[in-house]
């Protein structure tokens, strides 16, 4: 027996646990973040001071911290994650948005947040909320709905259970997301007496299911009988590591390729075979294709609205097949269910599939859509009006240039996730991390700095609005402590553009959308003297200003360079769009609008099902 308190017998279990795929093992919890106070610092705190069983990082904000760890995860295919811990109360709930971003994107982060006293007795303690109706209700409780597991640990008889069962859903590739164990303070700190083998070295293996066999025969006869079929890429083919297994079967039978958000990257830019992103926020080469297509076979997509452009994108007689190793996404649209591993999904259809391709004049369809859009593409990149502010697409070509082979694109809000989705020419899987599940604004910073931290190899390049930074751009000084280096373009257009847009569109004139002195009765006055290159500065990082576009690529050269974090400042034109992708995305308009027939009309496109 192993007497410990109950926290340092978590961190030390933590400690000790590892991922397995393919025969490669792993540590699976490369560190905590944490911010302490009254609910936790007795108990985590002391646990990471004294035993130091796993790397400590302080963070600047509790929903930041959960935000680097989701992205570490991503960084890692979901085979590591990070741990945070909390103070009960603010520091706590701070949390809950984004357990939420990580457990709509599928990614599995552990929270371990204090709790108010399991012994009650000194209640009400500060922070705790007092609910007439139960004792037993905290704050923590907000947890429930946004994680895929939920514990309070009110015993320390309780732990093994809970940490185990904590592990299997986080190494669980169907059931992953946040996992949450609170922590009462007290409990925290009681020793016990613990089992030898709880401390064992633990390996979870993260299985690779392959697809039943009959649904496999459908699978290959559906796309045998077609003629105009298109893949749809999701973040499962990214994740299972499944790129060269898509490319295979891509290049046997000429299926073009097309990819979500998460998917993005999952063939490089180039082939012949990548159409690039489809859906609302496609390129009109994919977003034709997805029209005219008799068979839409998805992989490891979870068919969000963006993707099927508020399902109005695919013809109504198009059939569906999907691969996914979650059974809830692969019964999406109805499809015709195959339930495994990208990867070895894929492996199997291309062996069911062997012999059959797609035509000539296909193909030849593919590369006649692929040179539009890359032309299209080219001169959105190039374009620089004489006597006014940057385009954001050019911006845009500019990081794309400088990232090169090595580098890694994040962004999560705004405008720019749309922009990068149709526009950015990733270099392969990895390159690609746009957070658009839940498109958290604050994302950025916090992500690219568990990106770099879960591969220090690649060059991060941190794309985001002053709306974004503005909400979270703490996460600076936590990079600049750490001595890790970001290259962050910080894109200023003194407002929200997305936003904006949509605004007009809907008829809401762009109300609260620009970031000026209130005027007549409105934020229309002159713009507010706020310096957001000087605020990084404050924070500690290196700044440089880019007012044309050689001065950007001039910046960019300069912070490749670099080993400290450096931000590039950079003023946009706020309404200079990219270019169209040519779909739709279903925003309601007010009825009695003069705008209201147009909603209407392109909702006759949607499919109910």
């Amino acid at each position: 027996m192993t007497r410990l308190t109950v926290a340092q017998a978590v961190t030390r279990f933590l400690a000790r646990q590892h991922s397995e795929r393919d025969g490669v093992e792993r540590p699976f919890f490369g560190g905590v973040f944490g911010i302490f106070g009254h609910g936790n610092v007795a108990g985590i705190g002391q646990a990471l001071a004294v035993h130091g069983d796993l790397p400590y990082y302080l963070a600047r904000n509790e929903q930041a911290m959960v935000h680097t760890a989701a992205a570490y995860a991503r960084a890692s295919n979901r085979l590591a994650t990070l741990a945070c811990t909390t103070s009960i109360g603010p520091g706590a709930t701070n949390m809950v948005t984004g357990a939420a971003g990580a457990t709509i994107n599928r990614l599995p982060v552990l929270l371990l947040p204090g709790d108010v006293f399991a012994t009650r007795v000194a209640n009400p303690v500060l922070q705790e909320l007092e609910d007439p109706r139960s004792y037993d209700v905290s704050v923590n409780d907000c947890f429930k709905p946004v994680s895929r597991y939920w514990d309070r640990i009110n015993r320390p008889e309780q732990l093994p259970s809970a940490l185990l069962a904590a592990m299997r859903v986080l190494t669980d590739p169907v059931e992953t997301g946040a996992v949450t164990l609170a922590l009462p303070q007290d409990v925290q700190a009681e020793a016990h007496d613990w089992p030898e083998e709880l401390f064992e070295r633990r390996v979870w293996h993260v299985p690779r299911p392959r697809p039943e066999e009959a649904a496999l025969r459908r699978a290959a006869a559906l796309i045998r009988e077609s003629a105009r079929p298109l893949i749809v890429a999701g973040g499962g083919v990214i994740y299972s590591e499944a790129t060269e297994a898509l490319r295979a079967f891509a290049e046997a039978c000429g299926v073009p390729v097309a990819e979500t958000q998460a998917g993005k990257g999952a063939l490089p830019y180039g082939h012949p075979l990548a159409v690039g992103a489809v859906g609302a926020t496609g390129t009109t080469a994919a977003n034709a294709l997805a029209r005219e297509a008799d068979l839409i076979i998805g992989v490891g997509t979870r068919y969000s609205d963006f993707t099927t452009a508020s399902r109005s994108l695919f013809a109504p007689g198009a059939r569906v097949v999907n691969l996914n190793v979650a059974a809830f996404d692969a019964a999406k649209l109805t499809g015709l269910q195959l339930v495994g591993d990208a990867r070895a999904g894929l492996a199997d259809l291309a062996a069911a599939c062997a012999g059959w391709a797609t035509d000539e004049a296909y193909r030849s369809r593919v590369a006649e859509l692929n040179r539009a859009w890359n032309a299209t593409v080219d001169a959105a990149y190039a374009l620089e009006p004489a006597d006014a502010l940057l385009p954001q697409p050019a911006v845009i070509g500019a990081v794309n240039a400088a990232a090169g082979e090595d580098g890694v694109v994040v962004c999560a809000a705004g405008s720019m996730p749309g922009d990068l989705h149709k526009l950015w020419r990733p270099s392969g899987p990895g390159s690609y991390h746009v957070e658009y599940g839940y498109s958290c604004m604050g994302y950025e910073i916090a992500g690219g700095l568990g990106v770099k931290l879960a591969a220090p190899q690649r060059e991060v390049f941190v794309l985001v609005g002053d709306g974004s930074y503005l909400m979270m751009a703490q996460e600076l000084a936590t990079a600049v402590a750490e001595g890790v280096k970001l290259i962050v373009v910080l894109v200023d257009n003194r407002g929200f553009a997305s936003i904006g847009r949509l605004s007009e569109s809907v008829g809401a004139e762009r109300l609260g959308t620009s970031y000026a002195y209130r005027g007549s009765g409105r934020y229309d006055g002159g713009p507010l003297p706020v310096d957001l290159a000087a605020n990084a500065a404050s924070l500690g990082a290196a700044v440089i200003r880019a007012d044309t576009l050689a001065d950007l690529h001039k910046a960019l050269e300069t912070a490749r360079a670099a080993e400290q974090t450096t931000v590039i400042y950079v003023r946009a034109d706020p309404m200079i769009d990219a270019p169209s992708s040519e779909a739709w995305w279903d925003v309601p308009v007010a009825e009695g609008t003069d705008r209201r027939a147009a909603y209407e009309e392109a909702k006759r496109a949607q499919r109910p099902f």
